[in-house]
C-alpha cells in the first residue's frame, strides 16, 4: 500500500512525510528535508482567500519551481467555491498534491470557522472535497485531527466520508483541537481510521525519534508517517526514521559536526531564495532548535535569537563551532 501514496519518483523505503509548519516550512527547508531523505515536503498552510485575492501572496507562497519533485500544497478555508480556485492556481503553479486542512487548532483559524473547525462540520467538508476534487487532477489529501475534543470525537466518521469521495490519503494527528499541542498524541486514533478505510493513512504526532516512529507504527499500521517539530534542528529524523522503518537498521544520532553542516547547508538554501537579510531572519528561528541538547547550548541560543544580518549568521557559525569544538571528544562531536 505504501508505494500508492509516493504522488511520483521519492527515494525508497518506507514513507516519511514532512508536516507543513506555518513559518518554517519555506523552500529552504523543504529542500533540507528532501535532502535528509523525505518523501514528500509541503507548503506552509496557505489561506485560500488571500491566495485568490492577492498576486503577491500566490507568487511567494506559490514558488515551488524547481523542487524535485514538486511539494503538496495545504489549503485552509471554508468557502468551498474559494478553496477549488486555489487549489487550481496551485495545481497551475506545479504542486505535487493538494492538502486540505480540517486540522489546524490556532485561535485566529478556528475562530473563522477553518482548519481544524470543521471537524464539527463534516457536511461543509465533503462540499470542500467534492468541489476540489472536481477542480484539479492532481491526488487531494486531507489532514484532519481525532476531533474537536474528546466529546466530539470523529476522525473515523470524517475519513470514511473523505474516502468516499475519492481523497487519495488521510493524514491525522492523534490530538483533539482543543488539545492544540498539549498533553500526548493519541496514536490508537491513529490505528481506529487506519482499520476503518481502504485508502492509505499517514500518521502524525509526537514523533521525536526513530523508536518513537516505530511504535507508532507498530500501534497504527499506517501506511506513511508525518513528522513537524520533531524535524526542527533536526532534519536528520527523516533519513533515520525511514531506515529503521524501511530495513531495521537505526543510523547513529547526528553528532554536533554534523549539525554545524547541516546548518551552513541550510544557510547556504536560504540563500538561494532570499535576500541576505529576511535569509537571515528565517534561519533566526531555526537556529534556536539547532541550539538544543548539548553543554553550552543557552548560550547560543541566547545568541542566535539576535541573528538578523549575514555577518550575523557568520559569526554564529564561528562561534558554534569553537563551541563544539571544545567540547570534543565526550560530546559526540
Amino acid at each position: 500500500m505504501s508505494e500508492q501514496i509516493q504522488f511520483g519518483a521519492t527515494p525508497a523505503g518506507f514513507p516519511v512525510w514532512a508536516a507543513p509548519m506555518a513559518g518554517y516550512s519555506d523552500r529552504a527547508f523543504r529542500m533540507l528535508a528532501r535532502e535528509a531523505g523525505c518523501s514528500m515536503v509541503c507548503t506552509e498552510m496557505v489561506h485560500a482567500a488571500g491566495l485568490t485575492r492577492s498576486i503577491e501572496l500566490a507568487r511567494e507562497l506559490l514558488e515551488i519551481a524547481g523542487e524535485s519533485p514538486p511539494p503538496a500544497v495545504q489549503i485552509f478555508g471554508a468557502d468551498p467555491r474559494q478553496i477549488a480556485s486555489a487549489a487550481r492556481m496551485a495545481e497551475q503553479a506545479g504542486a505535487s498534491v493538494i492538502d486540505l486542512n480540517f486540522a489546524c487548532p490556532a485561535p485566529r483559524v478556528v475562530s473563522n470557522g477553518e482548519g481544524g473547525a470543521l471537524l464539527r462540520h463534516p457536511t461543509q467538508i465533503a462540499r470542500i472535497v467534492e468541489q476540489v476534487r472536481s477542480s484539479v487532477t492532481l491526488p487531494v489529501t486531507i489532514k484532519i485531527r481525532k476531533g474537536w475534543d474528546e466529546d466530539s470525537v470523529n476522525a473515523v466518521e470524517v475519513a470514511q466520508l473523505a474516502a468516499s469521495l475519492g481523497v487519495a490519503a488521510v493524514i491525522i494527528h492523534g490530538r483533539t483541537c482543543r488539545q492544540m499541542f498539549s498533553g500526548r498524541a493519541d496514536w490508537e486514533s491513529i490505528a481506529r481510521v487506519k482499520a476503518a478505510v481502504s485508502i492509505p493513512v499517514v500518521g502524525n504526532g509526537d514523533v521525536w525519534s526513530p523508536d518513537d516512529a516505530s511504535r507508532l507504527h507498530a500501534i497504527s499500521n499506517c501506511d506513511a508517517i508525518m513528522i513537524g517539530r520533531g524535524a526542527l534542528g533536526n532534519p536528520q529524523l527523516f533519513r533515520q526514521v525511514r531506515s529503521v522503518l524501511s530495513t531495521g537498521r537505526e543510523l547513529p544520532a547526528m553528532s554536533l559536526s554534523e549539525r554545524a553542516a547541516i546548518i551552513r547547508r541550510h544557510w547556504q538554501l536560504e540563500l538561494e531564495f532570499r535576500d541576505e537579510e529576511s535569509a537571515a531572519r528565517q534561519l533566526r528561528k531555526h537556529l534556536i532548535w539547532y541550539c538544543k541538547g548539548f553543554p553550552g547550548a543557552s548560550r547560543l541560543r541566547t545568541m542566535a535569537a539576535t541573528v538578523a544580518s549575514a555577518s550575523a549568521v557568520e559569526s554564529f557559525l564561528t562561534v558554534f563551532a569553537a563551541e563544539i569544538a571544545s567540547l570534543a571528544p565526550t560530546a559526540g562531536v
